[in-house]
């Protein structure tokens, strides 16, 4: 097995004191795409955000480990300089800081000190990343996301995933709002990053991005944990189904009794 492990083990997360992740485990290894699904209120985003350290979130139970460090031991700038990265489902506008400025600074952040990125590598490779991305050059001098439509705030954040290459990365509904001519540049993004020494899992609705960013697993999230796994064709017969059949096979009536804080 090559590059990194991330392990969730018997995760337990309230929110205002409702518990929403109730015993979720999922073991992600490099070189793996792993996808989420499930309907609406039944701990996606919740997932995410406990994961990278949202304060909001309260871990009351189990572990969450990159190669055998506790995660939940580290503040969430360490968490992103061991190697973890998450695409927000939405992104925040930073006034006054540059998309060139935020990133140069973040690269920098995780390299040893004294080692900062020259100047011209940094620029060349964001070139490069944003032709991967069909962004036009003047993102780069844009104050962070500031004035972006939907679909242009996605595309930063897979610029970011290009140009920090993480080790493990989380991504939270990065189609969302996309129309297809987005979606397929996203999917390229990630797509180019595909190797032994990154893995991913992918959060969302809808099958249509499985279509362009082919998943190794997949799996069902109800009542806040992994109830049903497969593989791509797992999220196919979901677009035919829905979730139906999924529920009456578990006995569950109404899915999101509880778990109305997550979206």
């Amino acid at each position: 097995m090559a590059g990194s492990t991330l392990k969730i083990k018997d995760l337990h997360v309230e929110i205002e004191g409702n518990e929403i992740i109730k015993g979720f485990n999922l073991e992600i290894n490099g070189g793996e795409i792993h996808a989420i699904m499930g309907p609406n209120g039944t701990g996606k985003s919740t997932l995410a955000s406990a994961i990278m350290g949202h304060p909001s979130y309260e871990i009351t139970k189990g572990s969450v480990e990159l190669d055998g460090e506790d995660v939940l031991e580290m503040e969430v700038d360490e968490r992103a300089r061991a190697g973890m990265f998450l695409a927000m489902q939405y992104p925040s506008e930073v006034t006054g800081v540059t998309t060139s400025d935020f990133l140069r600074t973040s690269m920098n952040a995780n390299r040893e000190e004294g080692d900062q990125i020259p100047l011209m590598k940094f620029i060349k490779k964001m070139d490069k990343q944003m032709e991967t991305l069909d962004m036009d050059e003047a993102f780069s001098t844009r104050y962070l996301n500031e004035g972006f439509s939907g679909g242009e705030k996605k595309r930063n954040e897979i610029l970011q995933l290009l140009m920090l290459e993480p080790k493990i990365a989380i991504l939270d509904e990065v189609d969302s709002g996309l129309d297809i001519d987005a979606l397929k540049v996203v999917s390229k993004g990630v797509n180019s990053m595909r190797s032994d020494d990154f893995g991913c899992l992918i959060i969302t609705h809808y099958q249509r991005l499985l279509n362009y960013i082919e998943p190794d697993y997949v799996h069902v999230i109800m009542q806040g944990r992994i109830v049903k796994s497969g593989d791509a064709s797992l999220a196919q017969r979901l677009e035919n189904e829905g979730y139906d059949w999924i529920k009456e096979e578990l006995g569950i009536e109404d899915e999101r009794v509880g778990q109305s804080q997550e979206a």
